[in-house]
């Protein structure tokens, strides 16, 4: 949030210097991100008029400007083309240095004496930001209207004078601070930080108009719990004052006109945020907040017509909607120059049901974004009779007299109670029960004290203040991090150790990554339409979701069951952005539920490979990998034809026993189709708990062999419907206890090799613990390996 210095000083006394200021407020919290100095650097420019315009003799484009400094009268010669006589503009003398270091000199330009320079906005250092749109080019016209209570300006500092002398400091306001989301708010905990007095401005309205007439019908208190509303007769639509424009520029908002401006200043300067109605276009004298009827329509401010949900509140007469609550107003009821009368809106909005309503629509404001984080009730009346005060004072209209105001169920203050002595064994320090209170009091919380106990009182817009806790990180910011002491640890210490699981989990990262699979991290919170894009029915128990009961969207609105729709989510992204290969893997927990019981929560594994190479046997190699790595030993695979999420064929459950640890192969073609992928990609999901339970987390070691070994290689036709396990189980059987090791090396289909049929080739390992062995007693078994493959399942040894 940009806090302009100059706007902070009309609540509080600065005399500190802004970056040890800005240093002193980040250490109690209030964070500051930059602090940005609009003059800085900038030294003998003065706020000149231009009394006469004469072409230049010798330059078409170039004229000679005869410029009253108050001092004197300067001759100044200029190419701008947006000047005429009469207008004040800001003169850089003789010895200037402007914003860019450029130090300005007299001399003579075509001949003609030239004894200083005409300023833009952008030689004065302003970014474009912080000055209207018309006087963004050219020489800055400083507006003389806005001015004339201050006497003449002629001779005068320019950069005091237009108010760009003074800091702008950004500040990084946190979620639980939602007061600090204003200049009062901000001016609080400077006054806090720096010891000194806060002054509230002071509202008195004049009300000079006959009686308010109006009612407020809240059909949803839960969602509204306070609704106020003014009415202003005799408006004048026209350009706000000088210093409430350039107050919203520092600040980082667009001045519109006088009406809009004091809603937005006032929403600056209280935290609250405001909306004007026309109200000729407010049919009936009664103002409905209620819930959108479904299908209902509103076009936005932004000329957008939206279509509303029954969930999302809208301010309403008795005909039709007039705006959505706390997000936007409504192109129906929008002030334009022919507006006579207004209703201006002050009301507190669920933050819950703001959020949600932005969300939906892709809708968000500076108003959204504070009634996301909460803002109290009380500050209500505030805003309302402030943006009034304005109003009368700017001339712009008359206030009518009274307000309407529904407010049922009034807020009640909080109170905490907190023991002085945990306190102090928190902070490991020893301080004072009236210093804890003083420094409490600066927050402008009330405290009494009760023997041990501090009673405290907390503020109406302390939202974030709940628990004793609270109190202690209060405590502790003003006291100053810097001043808590450091201490040795007192008391027995232990060193801390990872759990038999959370090696495992490291075993398990390491493995993978070791192997070229890179670790990825989703969220927890999806679309329950992920379940159906992997074509799981609904009958399946990853259907079984845990539902939130505030979700951001219905993208993040229940917890997953599953881990293979958050993966192929990055696996599409990836794909859309023409990422030609990927290998990743996801280590995280799974949430369901089931009927009568509780939720369960489980860790799973899932892998997800594709890339031009990439086959089923590759993720197949992944997998086996990761298991002699993490010491998992006996396991079988065994071809699965039925699971929806893949092909069938072309997928596999892994096995020990009785236990299922997980299922791994190539994807279904309509799930690919589900997320726009036309690559064939291969997804693994593993128990992360069996396998922790099945694998062996201690070392064993074998003595290296003293016998030589001799492979051979084999490649055997068979038919398409043959899976290479099926082989792998007949070379198992006739081992004859001299095959150590067997690898599938390629699966060929193609030319050479009759349709409906594929080679498959092992290299087979031969060995013996006793001797070595010759070639005529590996040819015995080997043969008869070929022999039993060729008879079992129709096989041909390929030549």
């Amino acid at each position: 949030m940009l806090a302009p210095l100059k706007w902070i000083r009309n609540y509080v006394d600065i005399d500190t210097d802004v970056k040890q200021l800005a240093d002193m407020m980040t250490m109690t919290g209030s964070k500051v991100e930059a602090v940005k100095l609009p003059g800085e650097g900038l030294k003998n420019v003065v706020v000149g008029r231009i009394e006469r315009i004469e072409q230049h003799p010798n330059a078409d484009k170039l004229v000679i400007c005869q410029i009253d400094v108050g001092s004197e009268i300067l001759q100044i010669v200029t190419g701008a083309k947006n000047v005429c006589e009469g207008d004040y503009v800001p003169v850089a003398l003789d010895g200037a240095v402007l914003a860019d270091g450029l130090k300005i000199k007299t001399g003579k330009l075509r001949g003609e004496l030239s004894q200083g320079m005409l300023c833009s906005a952008q030689e004065l250092g302003i970014s474009e930001h912080m000055i209207e749109e018309c006087k963004r080019n050219g020489i800055y016209i400083i507006d003389w209207e806005d001015k004339l209570s201050e006497g003449d300006i002629v001779g005068k500092d320019a950069l005091e004078f237009l108010g760009i002398n003074d800091a702008i400091i950004e500040f990084e306001i946190t979620s639980n601070r939602p007061d600090c989301l204003s200049m009062i708010g901000i001016a609080r905990e400077v006054a806090a930080t720096t010891d000194n007095v806060m002054k509230y401005p002071e509202i008195e309205v004049a009300e000079k108009g006959g009686q308010i007439s109006f009612n407020i019908d809240i059909e949803s208190d839960e969602l509204c719990p306070r609704y106020a509303a003014r009415i202003v007769k005799d408006i004048v639509i026209k350009p706000s004052p000088y210093w409430m424009q350039r107050s919203l520029i520092e600040a980082g908002m667009r001045p519109i006109n006088n009406i809009v401006d004091i809603t937005n200043y006032v929403m600056l300067e209280t935290g609250q945020p405001l909306h004007a109605f026309d109200r000729d276009k407010v049919s009936g004298d009664t103002i409905v907040v209620r819930k959108a009827a479904s299908g209902e329509r509103l076009v936005t401010l932004d000329d957008k017509d939206r279509e509303l949900d029954s969930d999302m509140l809208v301010i309403a007469d008795r005909e039709k909607a007039l705006a959505l609550a706390g997000v936007m107003g409504g192109a129906n009821s929008e002030i334009d120059s022919s507006t006579t009368t207004i209703l201006i809106e002050s009301a507190n909005f669920a933050k819950d049901s703001i959020r949600a309503t932005s969300k939906k629509l892709g809708l968000r404001s500076e108003a959204s974004s504070r009634f996301e984080k909460g803002i109290d009730l009380e500050r209500v009346e505030m805003a309302l009779n402030r943006a009034a005060q304005l109003i009368e004072e700017t001339e712009s209209g008359v206030v009518l007299s009274g307000y309407a105001d529904n407010y049922k169920n009034k807020a009640v203050q909080k109170t905490i109670s907190v023991s002085v002595a945990r306190i102090n064994k928190i902070l490991g320090e020893d301080i004072k029960v009236s210093e804890m209170a003083q420094m409490l009091e600066k927050l402008e919380f009330k405290c009494s004290v009760d023997g041990d106990m501090l009673e405290i009182t907390v503020p109406y817009f302390r939202l974030d203040m709940d628990i004793d806790a609270d109190v202690v990180e209060e405590i502790a910011r003003m006291y100053g991090y810097d001043n808590i002491s450091s201490k040795m640890i007192y008391g027995t210490t232990t060193m801390g150790l990872k759990t038999v699981g959370q090696r495992f989990e490291d075993n398990i990262k390491d493995a993978l990554t070791g192997m070229g699979v890179n670790e990825i991290l989703t969220y927890s919170f999806v679309s329950p339409k992920g379940v159906r894009k992997i074509n799981l029915p609904e009958t399946s128990i990853k259907n079984n979701f845990m539902k939130l009961l505030n979700p951001l969207g219905e993208e993040t609105s229940v917890m997953r069951t599953t881990l293979v729709p958050n993966i192929m989510e990055v696996i599409s992204t990836n794909y859309s952005k023409k990422v030609e290969e990927f290998f990743g893997f996801e280590l995280g927990n799974t949430f369901a539920t089931a009927d009568g019981a509780l939720p369960v929560e489980k860790k799973s594994l899932c892998i997800g490979v594709y890339s031009k190479d990439s086959d089923f046997f590759v993720l197949k190699g992944i997998v086996e990998g990761l298991f002699e790595k993490i010491g998992l030993a006996k396991y079988e695979i065994v071809p699965e034809k039925h699971h929806p999420t893949f092909h069938p064929g072309r997928c596999a459950n892994v096995l020990f026993g009785s236990y299922t640890i997980g299922t791994f192969g190539e994807l279904h073609p309509d799930v690919l189709e589900n997320y726009g992928i036309k690559e064939r990609v291969y997804i693994a999901e593993l128990d992360f708990e069996l396998m922790l339970a099945l694998s062996r987390e201690a070392k064993t070691y074998s003595p290296l062999p003293k016998y030589p070994s001799i492979e051979r290689d084999i490649a055997i036709v068979v038919d398409e419907s043959v899976f290479v396990k099926q082989i792998e189980d007949i070379i198992r059987e006739n081992a004859q206890g001299l095959v150590r090791s067997f690898r599938l090396f390629d699966v060929y289909r193609g030319e050479q090799v009759k349709e409906g049929s594929k080679s498959v080739a092992y290299t087979i390992v031969y060995r013996s613990d006793e001797k070595t062995l010759t070639d005529e007693e590996v040819e015995k078994v080997h043969s008869k390996i070929v022999k039993e493959i060729e008879a079992r399942l129709d096989a041909k040894l390929r030549d």
